[in-house]
């Protein structure tokens, strides 16, 4: 593949991960509800961050996610992300750019509006709370959308935490006009219940004009087409992807509907990143022209890997797991499993 050409291009909230492990007390004493996402001003998540007492620092956001791990399956990859030139904006560059993932949005000039930061407290039974301060990020503009790089990927994957603001809104239907008008492909995930509920309007119009292959978890995309039947979701999109946690997931084609078991997990270590490795699984088999089905079983296999582990990214290739996964398939050659 040419240096020119992406497979995908993610764009999201460029977000620094501070990750540390808890115990409910934590939680109860700092008055703060488990598994939930919570936005906070920079004073409260710096207070919170002094009560922490062991802390793990990485690049992070749901889309910087997306976009490793589909670089660690071995797909080709660019990013598009707003930080501050300070010292984590310059952590968020160094860390993605070292994954070979292509990261060229120019920072703010100045950093009176600081890197975003994102508190992920890890509770033994392995669910994430997090304390989310939305700095630089939220300054991404239709400007900051490089034409160059969207009409040279398959696929530009959107990151629904970023659409509950005006100027990424029109950031979003650019990316979109520009891959449409290169007979290119919009994916989107809806990131959120509560960013669905809040802004189902805008979310519906973006989805049934621009939008090729949707992923959500079922709670999200019930919510954005008000039902309680997955069966009965609209198929505006050339995909519509749903994850079920253990249950796998859905892949709805037009009329036709196909579940995907989960891959099997020994032990659930933290959940942080399981839909974006999920998506990125799916979207590295799309871009390799494979088979819904192989893209489900592929972007299971990538998920489990990560709730495997602690954190967000994966800490071995992807790409070696998929091969592994094919010599343990062609050896067994059960359910026609094919990668």
């Amino acid at each position: 593949m040419s240096k020119e050409n992406l497979d995908i291009v993610c764009i999201g909230d460029a977000i620094v991960d501070v990750l540390s492990r808890v115990d409910d007390t934590f939680l109860q004493e700092n008055e703060i509800n488990k598994g939930t996402v919570t936005l906070v001003e920079a004073e409260k998540a710096k207070a919170l961050y002094s009560k922490i007492k062991s802390t793990t620092t990485i690049s992070g956001g749901s889309a910087a996610n997306t976009v490793v791990a589909f670089a660690s399956l071995g797909g080709h990859a660019g990013y598009i992300g707003k930080v501050a030139k300070d010292r984590l904006g310059d952590l968020f560059r160094r860390d993605i750019q070292s994954t070979n993932v292509i990261f060229k949005t120019p920072p703010l000039p100045t950093a009176e509006i600081p890197t975003s930061r994102s508190i992920i407290m890890i509770t033994p039974d392995a669910q994430r709370t997090m304390y989310t301060f939305l700095g630089a990020s939220k300054c991404l503009g239709p400007i900051d959308i490089d034409e160059k790089m969207i009409k040279n990927a398959q696929v530009t994957y959107l990151e629904g935490y970023l659409f509950n603001r005006s100027n990424t809104k029109k950031a979003f239907r650019k990316a979109a006009e520009i891959a449409h008008a290169a007979g290119k492909k919009i994916s989107l995930t809806l990131s959120d219940q509560f960013c669905v509920e809040e802004h189902r309007e805008d979310f519906l119009e973006l989805v049934n004009n621009h939008v090729d292959i949707l992923f959500g978890n079922e709670a999200e995309i019930l919510s954005l087409y008000g039902t309680t039947n997955p069966s009965k979701i609209p198929s505006h999109c050339e995909l519509t992807v749903i994850t079920k946690g253990a249950e796998g997931s859905m892949l709805i084609k037009k009329e036709e509907i196909l579940n995907v078991k989960a891959a099997p997990v020994t032990q659930v270590m933290d959940t942080t990143g399981a839909g974006d490795s999920f998506a990125a699984g799916f979207l590295y088999g799309y871009t390799q022209n494979k088979s819904p089905e192989e893209c489900g079983h592929i972007a299971s296999l990538a998920a489990a890997e990560i709730i495997s582990q602690v954190g967000a990214r994966p800490q071995r290739s992807l790409a070696q797991l998929l091969q592994d996964r094919k010599k343990v398939v062609r050896k067994k050659s059960f359910n026609n499993f094919r990668l």
